[in-house]
């Protein structure tokens, strides 16, 4: 289903996010500016989307969503401090509330619930979900609600290079890379980030959480609602503390899945760095459920004997690139999908065990890139890249990236050098830096909200949701222990999924902070259908 693949999507730009204050034209003419002028024009901005509303209709065919979802459009202005000037078109997409739960039993309407899944990616596929079991019950009652953010889609689309070179293949990742490897990689996030400069222009500036929480605000009034359902996930949690703080009046009941560190002092640069460390744990436990289930990949009773085949593969590719299009960089890239989602890992953990027994194309349709979806995760890069580098200060010398991944990388090798690759165009950013808000609200203001979160998860470390639930009067938390799953709603884990329904169904939150089990580990997929023979030529050693 094209919703997975997006879920995919999201997660690989996600281990890559503030009010602006910089004085606009309006300051020069005499007229209020910064967060007076920007609040008017949320206003202003509102109240001629409630006057338009969504027209929504048939979807049109290159949105690939078919009936009965719907599909209409909504104006925002690009730069809230002048709302009568440039406007962009966000497209929304709806599953209009199907009336009766799973049990065929009338349910009440309850109106829109919006759904924004982080990680720079829209949510227009969100509605198909309607169809999944797991979302049944909240499906009867709700309008499922999805759109693109600015800078995606056709909202003004985003884009920073030519997205047949975001995806070429094979790439190398050394896990200790070379001074020379150091300084080309630099000098290719300065290019990617002079790139957004030009292409984008002074609308660049103007990609920040606080303009999506304005957007949002927006498409509320254009559903017609007075206050706001929504659910986000990752990176979309921030924006929904973002717009509890700014419109604590205007939330009516939100979901906040898998939630990162709202603190100011953490936003961006050390929000980044403490991923590596979660990220290393969440790894280790994936070579762990492999090392348990020897007999069905036969890549090691052990998470050292699992490590060494995986970087056996590694070493393999870095000579002889899989079909001559995953390298080290893609094989890299296909297994961060281990780290959010184990239910990835019976898939990849068979990957690698054909590989190893000379069959490589598993392996490359796991990991080679897809050409045609080299545009959308170019786009969804270029926004996640553009509002992490606006969102707060970064580094601005490379010598402090540098000596600050050389360190967690001994302790984290796996994904640390990567993942500066990937946000390593904020050193560079040619858009004003602006200071994160303070998040939080009085639960005298706000009304009360459900946090969701895995202890493991590492996309967003678990400290990240203690932070949140403590900024948000009335919040509770509740935690799924020993798991690290991203994404919690909708997902596994029966005893997450009834506090989610009675929450978005009847408004009742546990009356404490709440645990939940692990879900059940998946089973393991044995592709091999014979014991394994003597070790391959590019094997480089014993386990």
């Amino acid at each position: 289903m094209r919703a997975a693949a997006h879920r995919t999507t999201a997660l690989l730009l996600a281990l890559v996010w503030a009010v602006p204050t910089a004085p606009g034209p309006a300051a020069a003419a005499g007229q209020p500016a910064g967060p007076v002028a920007e609040t008017a024009g949320v206003r202003v901005a509102a109240a001629r989307a409630a006057a338009h509303g969504v027209r929504f209709g048939p979807c049109a065919e290159q949105e690939d969503l078919p009936a009965p979802v719907e599909c209409g459009t909504v104006e925002v202005p690009l730069d809230y401090a002048h709302p009568d000037d440039r406007r962009l078109t966000l497209t929304v997409s709806r599953l209009p509330a199907l009336g009766t739960d799973a049990a065929g039993e009338r349910v009440a309407h309850q109106g829109p619930l919006v759904f924004h899944p982080g990680g720079g990616a829209g949510s227009r596929y969100f509605p198909l979900v309607g169809e999944l079991p797991t979302w049944r019950h909240i499906a009867g009652a709700y309008d499922l609600v999805g759109y693109a953010p600015r800078g995606t889609d056709r909202s003004a689309l985003l884009s920073c290079q030519e997205p047949r070179h975001f995806v070429k293949a094979p790439t190398p990742s050394p896990a200790r890379p070379s001074t020379s490897y150091k300084k080309e990689r630099a000098a290719e996030a300065a290019s990617y980030a002079r790139g957004c400069a030009r292409r984008a222009g002074d609308a660049l500036a103007h990609h920040t959480t606080a303009n999506g929480a304005r957007d949002l605000d927006v498409l509320r009034a254009a559903l017609g609602e007075e206050r706001l359902t929504f659910m986000g996930v990752g990176s979309a949690t921030y924006l929904g503390a973002v717009y509890a703080t700014l419109f604590p009046a205007r939330v009516r009941r939100m979901v906040l899945d898998s939630a990162l560190d709202p603190r100011p002092e953490r936003i961006g640069y050390p929000q980044h760095l403490d991923r590596a460390a979660a990220v290393e744990r969440r790894w280790t436990d994936f070579l762990a459920w492999v090392a348990r289930h020897d007999d069905a990949y036969g890549l090691g009773g052990s998470t050292a004997s699992v490590r060494r085949s995986y970087e056996e593969v590694r070493a393999a590719v870095a000579v002889e690139p899989a079909g001559d299009r995953v390298g080290p960089g893609q094989l890299h890239r296909a297994f961060l999908r281990a780290v959010a989602y184990d239910d990835h890992w019976p898939l990849l953990a068979a990957a690698l065990d054909a590989f190893h027994e000379g069959h490589p194309e598993l392996l490359v349709a796991q990991a080679a890139p897809v050409p045609d979806a080299a545009a959308e995760e170019e786009n969804a890069y270029a926004v996640r890249t553009a509002t992490a580098c606006n969102d707060a200060p970064w580094p601005t010398d490379f010598a402090v990236w540098d000596a600050d991944h050389t360190a967690a990388a001994e302790a984290a090798p796996f994904g640390t050098w990567e993942e500066a690759w990937a946000v390593l165009p904020c050193a560079y950013w040619p858009a004003p830096r602006q200071e994160p808000p303070v998040v939080g609200a009085d639960a005298e203001v706000l009304a009360p909200t459900l946090v969701l979160a895995a202890e493991r998860d590492a996309i967003a470390p678990y400290r990240g949701a203690r932070e949140l639930h403590a900024g948000l009067g009335g919040s509770r938390l509740v935690t799924e222990r020993g798991a690290g799953q991203h994404g919690l709603g909708g997902g596994p884990n029966d005893c997450v999924g009834a506090h989610l329904d009675a929450y978005l169904l009847d408004g009742t939150l546990p009356t404490a902070d709440a645990e939940c089990a692990a879900h059940p580990e998946p089973r393991p997929l044995a592709l091999r259908t014979t014991t394994r023979g003597p070790a391959p030529a590019h094997r480089a050693g014993p386990r």
